[in-house]
């Protein structure tokens, strides 16, 4: 008798067992239609994002500029990031400039930033200027010719966002964190309050953000002291945005993007860049820096860069493009100092 209740209750624990298993699976598969449905969504709307986002540029206007087809995860490549301040109406002006070189064999990655009161030749404009009136005076096609002009640097992609595309993406991804070189304050766009940055990491929300990067008059190194804020909040942008963590915000990050970003990248290369950028993420980014000096004329401020600089940072960017890269900073920066 024993012996029947033993079995009796092994069978009942065997099937409380399975049954237990069974729900297990069931959740299991549940939870992996859910999140292949999501990437599917995701795969979607990211697409559709893509196709809202594509504009192409005038490249009869553009001098040397290569027609044939880029291999993304093979062929060096170039990429000018805009950033333009439209709150003033019409095409507004590009208030952040930064170009990156990418090598995918020699896993080679540079980043430059140039000054926005850079004086330059813009052809649209036939004459010297400040480089940021190159976008209000021919929008992207222009700034391209001109960046192009000045360096003498091929440029195969661009990606232009506004001030409030910035806001939107790093309160959808939850703030960032940077490292603040020095206490300051500086003045938010809308509500015009005054916010303290203190040295040290900060944990910062899009407004926040945006002030940090824009900051240059409090910076005792000016233009460049905010290029290398700029490039650090582009950097902790894209490490979060590519984060785990970050997942299941993407769905918001994409909204942003649809509704503010504009670039010639077509839709078809982008699962390259994202298989690309898996593949070089741990890779470190060189800077490149464009030197030169303050002047004034008729009363207008610039940034006149040296003849000597703009040379060198055309080798550096031309030895990454040609997988030839080699160290020209400490010569470039002794050259520099002595002037």
């Amino acid at each position: 008798m024993s012996n029947s209740n033993s079995r009796i209750k092994r069978r009942k624990k065997k099937r409380k067992l399975k049954g237990i298993f069974r729900r297990i699976l069931f959740l299991l598969l549940l939870i992996l239609l859910v999140v292949a449905g999501y990437f599917g969504y995701l795969f979607y709307k990211a697409n559709n994002v893509a196709n809202q986002t594509y504009e192409e540029i005038d490249r009869s206007k553009i001098p040397n500029h290569r027609q044939e087809k880029i291999k993304v995860k093979e062929d060096p490549f170039t990429v000018l990031l805009i950033g333009v301040d439209d709150t003033e109406g019409g095409l507004g002006r590009s208030d952040v400039l930064m170009l990156v070189t990418v090598n995918p064999k020699t896993k080679d990655i540079s980043l430059i930033s140039i000054p926005r009161d850079s004086r330059t030749y813009i052809p649209e404009l036939g004459r010297k200027d400040k480089i940021n009136h190159s976008y209000s005076n021919g929008g992207v096609t222009s700034t391209i010719e001109t960046v192009t002009e000045m360096l003498d640097i091929p440029i195969d992609y661009y990606v232009t966002t506004n001030f409030q595309g910035f806001e939107d993406v790093v309160d959808s991804l939850g703030g960032i964190t940077v490292d603040v070189p020095f206490t300051f304050k500086a003045q938010l766009t809308g509500s015009l309050k005054w916010k303290t940055y203190y040295e040290g990491k900060m944990e910062l929300n899009g407004n926040e953000a945006l002030a940090y990067v824009r900051m240059r008059k409090s910076d005792p190194l000016g233009d460049f002291g905010r290029n290398e804020r700029q490039k650090e909040a582009v950097k902790e942008i894209v490490k979060k945005a590519t984060s785990l963590t970050s997942f299941t915000k993407i769905d918001n990050v994409l909204d942003d993007i649809g509704s503010n970003v504009k670039t010639n990248i077509p839709s078809r290369e982008f699962l390259s860049f994202i298989q690309l950028y898996a593949s070089l993420k741990d890779t470190e980014i060189q800077s490149i820096k464009l030197e030169g000096y303050d002047q004034t004329i008729n009363s207008i401020y610039y940034f006149i860069p040296y003849e000597e600089s703009i040379a060198q940072v055309h080798e550096e960017v031309d030895s990454i493009l040609n997988g030839t890269k080699h160290d020209i900073n400490s010569t470039a920066e002794e050259s520099f100092d002595s002037q």
